[in-house]
């Protein structure tokens, strides 16, 4: 048995270095080297503090500022130790009420939109942590917006369109407006 057991250790000392030290090793420093701020977290900084990652949501809840999607992750929104979908059919109560209160509460925030509410406005992503809205989203919300910084609908539009991703390789995917990269532009304006 003895001299089965040395070389099968041998073998899982040996598997183990490569696969669990050596091989994460050189791809953490491939991955530094080449996409240093991807590799990192894809961070935003402002005025050198990192106030964000533009691949993890934010919860915005100030009219001045535009709201993202709903987070379905505990105990409290965004929090990417949690990521998770509601779980919750279409048809099942809680979640209609969930998007009846959401619809509300987007109403009572701006009361002179009547435009029917995007539907990214009121359900939450599958992972929880969505940083990213419809551009129909975030043009419902230009209004509410423009009256809370007193600012031109107009600029606030033209914001919106400038902040909008395009498909990538202009046929995957949807377009879209990150949440937080569009909140830093209009503090910004």
């Amino acid at each position: 048995m003895t001299a089965h057991l040395r070389p099968a250790l041998m073998t899982l000392l040996l598997f183990t270095l490569i696969t669990g030290v050596a091989y994460p090793l050189l791809v953490t420093g491939v991955s530094q080297a080449i996409f240093p701020a991807r590799a990192s977290g894809s961070l935003i900084v402002k005025d050198g503090k990192v106030v964000g990652s533009a691949l993890i949501g934010q919860p915005f809840d100030d009219p001045k500022y535009f709201w993202g999607r709903p987070s379905a992750t505990s105990p409290f929104p965004y929090n990417a130790a949690a990521s998770s979908g509601s779980n919750l059919s279409p048809t099942n109560p809680a979640l209609i009420s969930a998007v009846q209160g959401r619809v509300e509460a987007l109403r009572a925030a701006d009361p002179t939109n009547k435009a029917a509410v995007p539907v990214d406005l009121v359900t939450a992503s599958g992972s929880g942590l969505d940083p990213h809205i419809s551009p129909a989203a975030a043009l419902h919300q230009v209004s509410r917006v423009a009256r809370e910084r007193k600012l031109s609908p107009d600029a606030v539009r033209a914001l919106v369109d400038r902040q909008t991703e395009g498909r990538f390789l202009g046929v995957l995917g949807e377009p879209r407006v990150n949440v937080l990269a569009l909140n830093l532009a209009l503090d910004a304006l």
